[in-house]
């Protein structure tokens, strides 16, 4: 319904147009002093779940001045100039000596289908340090299960957003805090227009369903929940009013 979350408190939040190639992708609510995303919301795409091999990652010109260009661009090779944009968001040295963290795309690359889309999921903007174990396990299984919930049975339009809940923990580069460590990640889907026939197995979880996880290397199986149960749970482990709402009227549609 073209509406965003409401209720978040904290006023330093940017939203960002992710654009690449002058086209708009999907949308970031970014916190430029923590340096990660707090959600990207973005449309599923019907998908074979390829990864995207050996793309560049990109920044965002328009967090480090009203002049830059509205368009993501690829780092550039001086790591020099990236002192230039650092202050407003994460750059590649940031991730540089962190073995225990991979760069975890909250929109990300295997839930897009058209390759421009999918180069567009890899801006430091999009992503949030994610424990290895938990990236590659839990979380990687899960986002599996969503898209193959989605192919299979989301007749029309699948709305997501994936988001992160922190704890004060930091990567730290050159004894400075830098970037947020999220404590759990969270994602939901909205889909109206669903195939009535979807077994009974899965028929509960739509039209729309959410999951959490711890992002730790135990304890951190991903655990899937009502629309309306995330948002009680997140409105104990987030900076959000009581009327915090992910979709617009939950996701019930109004006929």
């Amino acid at each position: 319904m073209g509406t965003p979350p409401r209720g978040y408190l904290n006023h330093g939040l940017t939203k960002i147009c992710q654009r690449y190639e002058e086209r708009p992708r999907y949308v970031t609510l970014y916190d430029p002093h923590k340096h990660i995303p707090v959600y990207s919301a973005y449309t599923f795409k019907k998908t074979d779940g390829e990864k995207t091999v050996d793309m560049p990652w990109m920044f965002e010109p328009q967090l480090s001045s009203d002049k830059g260009s509205s368009n993501m661009e690829a780092f550039p090779q001086s790591a020099q100039m990236h002192k230039n944009f650092e202050d407003t968001q994460a750059v590649l040295e940031d991730y540089a000596d962190v073995v225990q963290f991979e760069r975890g795309l909250l929109n990300p690359d295997e839930h897009q289908a058209d390759p421009e889309d999918k180069a567009a999921t890899y801006t430091l903007t999009n992503v949030v340090p994610q424990i290895r174990e938990f990236s590659t396990g839990p979380w990687a299984k899960h986002k599996e299960t969503l898209r193959r919930r989605l192919n299979n049975y989301c007749r029309g339009t699948a709305y997501m957003i994936t988001g992160v809940t922190t704890s004060g923990h930091m990567i730290r580069r050159n004894n400075l805090d830098r970037v947020a460590v999220p404590e759990r990640l969270w994602t939901a889907y909205c889909c109206p227009d669903f195939d009535r026939n979807v077994p009974y197995i899965e028929r509960y979880k739509f039209p729309a369903y959410a999951a959490f996880g711890l992002n730790d290397r135990v304890n951190n199986h991903v655990q899937e929940l009502t629309i309306h149960d995330l948002q009680k749970f997140l409105k104990n482990h987030m900076e959000v009013d009581k009327n915090f709402q992910i979709f617009y009227n939950d996701c019930v549609p109004d006929w």
